[in-house]
């Protein structure tokens, strides 16, 4: 398949026939994406973006949930925004992905500020100092956070959104805190919130995030999201997401 080069694999998503051109020994999307596109709100007719794109896969799953009207894809590596460029040919969905080699910082350069109903963003879980560095540079740039940490990314989403926009967000749980807080401080009201569970009995270790452009403060707790039964199988809410119900 001559969309594809060395090193890559094509991966089904089951999902309306979409499939997604992914590194064999790269960063690959987990279970992260695909909670974040159940969560997020977005609008069948919005224009909207998605802040560390990697190989493409939340516009992807957005787009096969009949979420959002077009997506300005931004992802720093170019070689990662080639191939989820690559990806949205593969799906016939060029005209409606628009993928940018470019840091979110610059997003402006690319989106109109106050244009977007909403923003996804599935961002670097590392802070530089805390966490062990991946000797991989590709899974280690995915992985962890600029210097600057969310401020800027935060601060982009709300120069982009219009008046009450949505962003939506997954990171881990330990942490919300300091999400909200980086949230409140961009002028982000958080707005609704997720906890996941790995098992019924194991503490939360991820969390689903709404916030919206310059909100009134009234922050909804959503039900607990429980991934696995106590037999280790997928909960009836788990397969819910992945269609398998």
């Amino acid at each position: 398949m001559e969309l594809m080069k060395p090193g890559e694999r094509l991966d089904e998503l089951q999902l309306g026939g979409m499939r997604i051109l992914q590194k064999e020994r790269g960063f690959r999307f987990g279970m992260d994406a695909v909670l974040l596109a159940d969560f997020a709100r977005v609008g069948s007719g919005e224009d909207a973006a998605d802040f560390g794109t990697g190989t493409g896969i939340l516009p992807l799953l957005l787009l096969g949930r009949g979420k959002g009207r077009h997506y300005d894809a931004f992802e720093l590596q170019e070689d990662m925004a080639d191939m989820a460029r690559r990806t949205m040919r593969l799906n016939g969905l060029e005209e409606r992905v628009t993928v940018h080699a470019l840091p979110v910082e610059r997003a402006d350069e690319a989106v109109r500020p106050g244009s977007l109903g909403s923003i996804v963003c599935n961002p670097p879980y590392g802070v530089p100092g805390t966490t062990l560095r991946n000797p991989s540079d590709a899974l280690s740039l995915a992985r962890h956070q600029g210097e600057e940490g969310l401020s800027a990314w935060l601060a982009m989403a709300w120069r982009l959104l219009r008046g009450k926009g949505k962003l939506a967000v997954v990171y881990p749980a330990p942490r919300m805190l300091e999400m909200m807080t980086a949230m409140e401080r961009a002028h982000l009201t958080p707005k609704r919130f997720r906890l996941v569970y790995p098992a019924a009995d194991k503490p939360a270790n991820l969390v689903l995030i709404e916030a919206m452009k310059d909100a009134r403060p009234m922050l909804h707790p959503e039900p607990p999201l429980i991934v696995y039964a106590e037999d280790g199988s997928m909960t009836r809410e788990l397969k819910r997401i992945y269609h398998q119900t």
